[in-house]
């Protein structure tokens, strides 16, 4: 297409000239230049030829001149482009202050000035120099203060200052924000205990492409869960949780977020449904322990609940977990403890223990007390437990014994399916 456009450039010129001429010989014409009481006269055509002439002449002339200076600046730029690539490469290597120096001296070629001071207060970050940090930040603010405001929150999140790192953003020269502005926005005020917000510019992420669509939900489940944390009160609470989408609505993390903030605001009814519908949707040892451990009251109404889904999962060591609290919360510790031991044999770990030492210290049982938290405590740390007295070779054979588990149709299943 250039060349299309060339040729048809040159054929237009050619055929003007020709038009000119073709006129030129008609007409010469006649001109006439006087000049401190002297009369130059020639014809048009030799005239425009005599200017073209002078015209290239002047040029040539103003070409020959500025060579040294075109020659010196050639050089001047080729020695910053060789300090930004000798920055760049001590700022991988961690030669912080010569990346710094060389950065510095780039700067001075207008075109790279934003790439250098960037990166130059990268450097002087990585050396602790709050000083000339903030001497890049404002010179790179100059030009680029979107680029330095997003540059000032990164640094300030790295420093573990969320609140700076929002005031960086917040400047209203840096407005609109770019994506990567819009992620450390949210990332920051997750930080500051407002993830609620940072939930709330999941769409402008989304539609930016701020962040890969793996990370994105990952942060999105996170926030999600934050936010319920950080509801004032009920009605927040379920703005939030209903704004969810239905599929964040049975992940664990945000379930177990829901259910232990209303459970603190003592919206009972609501924390056991959720558990308890989650529960139903997608069996998830974590809920399962937590339906036991809240402090939701409504004892048989969780212990019926508790008797239908062991018939599903009889093995589950955090439903036994469960099991075993609320038997004890029904003053029946006989049958707690012998739960216990099932749900430590099936792997329930140090919160079984400690569960049963909670038993026997209220059973009055101190000997067997103290030994049930020495070994919660051994097993947080990974390692072997003791075994206790009072149980014989039967009944831990028993509650290490494997029972089959069957789906909603009767039909076996591997075990953790």
């Amino acid at each position: 297409m250039s060349l299309f456009r060339n040729l048809l450039f040159w054929l237009v010129l050619a055929l003007a000239g020709a038009l000119v001429a073709q006129l030129l010989v008609e007409d010469p014409g006649y001109v006439l230049v006087r000049f401190r009481g002297m009369d130059y006269s020639t014809t048009l055509a030799m005239a425009l030829v005599i200017g073209l002439a002078v015209l290239a002449g002047a040029w040539l002339l103003w070409t020959l001149a500025s060579l040294p200076f075109a020659a010196v600046r050639r050089r001047r730029e080729r020695l910053l482009r060789q300090r930004l690539a000798e920055g760049m490469d001590g700022v991988l290597q961690g030669h912080w202050l010569r990346a710094e120096k060389a950065l510095a001296h780039a700067a001075k070629d207008p075109d790279q000035a934003a790439l250098a001071h960037a990166s130059a207060a990268r450097s002087a970050h990585a050396r602790a120099d709050a000083a000339a940090v903030a001497s890049h930040l404002e010179a790179l603010g100059s030009g680029h203060p979107a680029s330095a405001a997003v540059l000032a929150a990164e640094l300030a999140l790295d420093d573990g200052r969320p609140a700076d790192a929002l005031a960086a953003l917040d400047v209203p020269r840096a407005q609109p924000l770019p994506p990567r502005g819009l992620a450390l926005r949210a990332q920051a005020l997750a930080a500051v205990g407002r993830a609620g917000e940072a939930y709330g510019l999941l769409g402008a992420l989304r539609q930016q492409q701020a962040l890969p669509p793996a990370e994105l939900a990952r942060r999105e489940a996170h926030w999600a869960a934050h936010g319920l944390r950080e509801a004032a009160d009920a009605n927040v609470l379920a703005d939030r949780w209903d704004a969810l989408p239905v599929a964040l609505r049975s992940e664990p993390g945000a379930v177990a977020a829901y259910a232990e903030r209303a459970a603190a605001l003592r919206w009972d009814d609501a924390a056991v449904k959720a558990l308890e519908h989650a529960l139903d949707d997608h069996w998830d040892e974590s809920l399962a322990v937590l339906y036991g451990r809240l402090p939701i009251g409504r004892v048989e109404h969780r212990v019926a609940n508790v008797e239908h889904w062991l018939q599903a999962h009889p093995a589950s060591p955090g439903l036994l977990l469960t099991w075993a609290r609320l038997q004890r919360a029904l003053g029946q510790w006989a049958r707690a403890e012998d739960t216990l031991h099932r749900a430590i044999a099936q792997g329930a770990g140090a919160e079984a223990w400690e569960e049963l030492g909670h038993g026997f210290t209220q059973a009055r049982d101190e000997a067997r007390a103290r030994m049930a938290y020495a070994n919660a405590l051994a097993v947080a740390r990974g390692e072997a437990p003791t075994e206790l007295s009072g149980r014989d070779l039967q009944q831990r054979i028993v509650d290490a014994a494997a029972i089959e588990e069957r789906d909603a149709h009767g039909v076996p299943r591997l075990r953790g399916m």
